[in-house]
């Protein structure tokens, strides 16, 4: 009985070192811990935010409760959160900013927290309007830097340059996930994503992507991405089964966004490209030169699966100063 007692308590131990250590990970008393996790399901299921989006929120969010928790010396509970002023808002800015943390890291991080504080309202849990009161740091302006033509086909070209070692099958599989990334304009993560059975061959024209958010959207494929797409299945030594990754690494599992970076940056080094030469700069290279061609905004934005047309918009900018520089070149007066 007493060996059983000693057990118990043994457990008992157990849990509460349990309970003690899940409070410490985000710094706060239960309810806010309870409130929080329910905002991180609602996020997944109801928003559908991608798992890398959710994942900033919660390294935000465990930061200011990691701050209130210092800052007042207490573990903060929802009334504390509900009590807080724009001023204590600040002050955990500020020390964000002492650490050189960059403004698009701070207005990320106030979105998040003025998206937590909306939930709790809408949860009938309580409201505070001091998120709100606490302004967006001014974000420097910045357009996407897209790559000229030549030199994104030299890049998309460049896999033997970059790894004249490697084996022809990968060598067939880098040369297919930048044609696919420059060809149709898709993120990293939604060539990398897709399945065998998605894969643009047997004559398929079309791709249906899914992006941000879980929404999907239909690209069109060029023939020269369906043949590269083709042959590096040709050469790939492992038997994929319809929902097995498109693009494996060389130990079969799905081909980490790291390979694809570091080939890019090896090429990069060889054809002397600038840095901005990147996987995502081949997405920003697909869309300027259609609209240099003179795609319709609005088509572009359906392509690249922007939720909006501002966000698009980018690329006129892009595109003007494109022209002003050829103007400026050409024209006699100038």
């Amino acid at each position: 009985m007493a060996a059983k007692s000693k057990s118990a308590a043994k457990s008992n131990a157990g849990s509460k070192a349990k309970s003690k250590a899940k409070v410490p990970a985000l710094g706060a008393a239960p309810d806010v811990d309870r409130a929080v996790n329910a905002w991180f399901v609602y996020l997944m299921t109801e928003r559908q935010l991608a798992a890398h989006t959710v994942e900033a929120y919660r390294r935000d969010l465990g930061q200011f409760l990691r701050f209130l928790a210092g800052h007042f010396d207490c573990q903060p509970d929802l009334k504390l959160l509900l009590s807080l002023s724009a001023r204590d808002v600040r002050a955990f800015l500020a020390m964000r900013r002492a650490k050189d943390v960059g403004s698009r890291s701070l207005a990320r991080t106030i979105s998040a927290l003025r998206m937590f504080y909306r939930f709790l309202e809408r949860r009938g849990l309580g409201k505070n309007d001091a998120i709100r009161a606490v302004s967006l740091p001014k974000l420097p302006h910045s357009v996407p830097k897209p790559l000229t033509a030549a030199k994104a086909t030299a890049l998309v070209d460049g896999a033997d340059i970059a790894a004249p070692d490697a084996p022809e099958w990968i060598l067939a599989r880098d040369t297919a996930v930048l044609t696919l990334l420059y060809g149709s304009g898709l993120r990293i993560s939604e060539a990398l994503s897709l399945r065998l059975k998605e894969a643009p061959i047997e004559g398929r024209d079309m791709l249906r992507v899914t992006g941000k958010g879980g929404k999907t959207r239909v690209v069109p494929v060029l023939p020269v991405t369906r043949q590269a797409i083709e042959r590096y299945l040709k050469l790939c030594p492992a038997k994929l089964g319809p929902d097995d990754p498109l693009f494996i690494g060389a130990r079969g599992k799905q081909l980490s966004p790291r390979i694809i970076q570091l080939r890019i940056a090896r090429a990069r080094a060889a054809l002397g490209l600038p840095d901005t030469a990147t996987p995502h700069a081949l997405r920003h290279s697909f869309a300027t030169h259609l609209l240099g061609a003179g795609a319709d905004l609005r088509a572009i934005q359906e392509l690249l699966g922007h939720a909006s047309l501002s966000t698009t918009q980018g690329y006129t900018e892009v595109d003007r100063a494109h022209l002003l520089k050829t103007y400026e070149a050409a024209h006699p007066r100038a």
